[in-house]
């Protein structure tokens, strides 16, 4: 299988299962969405920034990704093989962007660009793709960086894109889950009850629940909320407003 169908398969799949979330959480909804949020509108933008990322990705991302695995670190004959060095590696790139994400928070230049993914006003699974293309790229290059370091090969960084795409549509997701469910899932993966607090309009919270994947990460690294979601928590961020879609490209480089 070469790399385009790789890509192609792991587009397919992954839009698949965004567009089941996407059904599943209007017939079941976690939580009713005020009616001072004008849907058509704010699906339109939230798309729009996902058409923006999908034409131009294949132009640059893929590119910086492939260079990255084709010139990575040779040192993989000490890695454990198949599915236990597959297991290995997602876990480390689970971690690499754990820490990416606290980044995105921590430092003003990251956050100009993250800032637009929390400017959403409320969550579903097309707030997973609102993320603004210069933090997209950012991200690959410093993806490329860990992986020219450890070595990590093309099957495992597919497979993770993969993951975290389906994953992040999971956890951003307005679906009910049964009670007993979600508390058992939560142990280990990041459900939408942890992640819709990383929405909350308070900084405390928006400032925790960094995971994107496993959950533990939050909870080893100290940065785990206690808050627990309720179907009225206001989502964003305090003291700012949503924006149109040109004002949300240039934001970042405003002043």
């Amino acid at each position: 299988m070469n790399i385009s169908e790789l890509v192609l398969y792991k587009s397919i799949l992954v839009l698949g299962f965004l567009m089941l979330l996407f059904v599943s959480e209007r017939k079941w909804p976690a939580a009713q969405r005020p009616d001072a949020i004008a849907t058509p509108r704010r699906l339109g933008k939230n798309l729009s920034l996902w058409l923006c990322n999908s034409v131009l990705s294949p132009l640059i991302v893929l590119p910086i990704t492939l260079f990255a695995v084709n010139q990575s670190a040779d040192w993989r004959t000490v890695w454990p093989g198949g599915g236990w060095g597959l297991a290995l590696d997602i876990l480390l790139l689970d971690l690499w962007i754990y820490w990416w994400h606290r980044a995105n928070h921590r430092l003003p230049l990251l956050w100009r660009f993250h800032r637009v993914h929390h400017l959403d006003q409320w969550l579903d699974v097309t707030s997973a793709v609102r993320f603004h293309f210069g933090e997209v790229v950012l991200s690959a290059l410093v993806r490329g960086a860990v992986i020219l370091l450890i070595g990590f090969p093309l099957l495992s960084v597919i497979l993770f894109e993969s993951l975290v795409l389906a994953m992040a549509g999971f956890h951003h997701s307005n679906i009910r889950l049964p009670v007993n469910l979600e508390r058992w899932l939560s142990r280990v993966i990041v459900t939408p009850s942890i992640h819709w607090v990383h929405h909350h309009i308070d900084q405390r919270d928006t400032d925790s629940n960094y995971g994107a994947i496993f959950s533990f990460w939050d909870r080893l690294f100290v940065s785990r909320s206690e808050k627990v979601r309720e179907p009225t928590m206001p989502i964003g961020l305090n003291q700012a407003k949503d924006e149109g879609l040109w004002s949300l490209l240039l934001a970042p480089f405003r002043r």
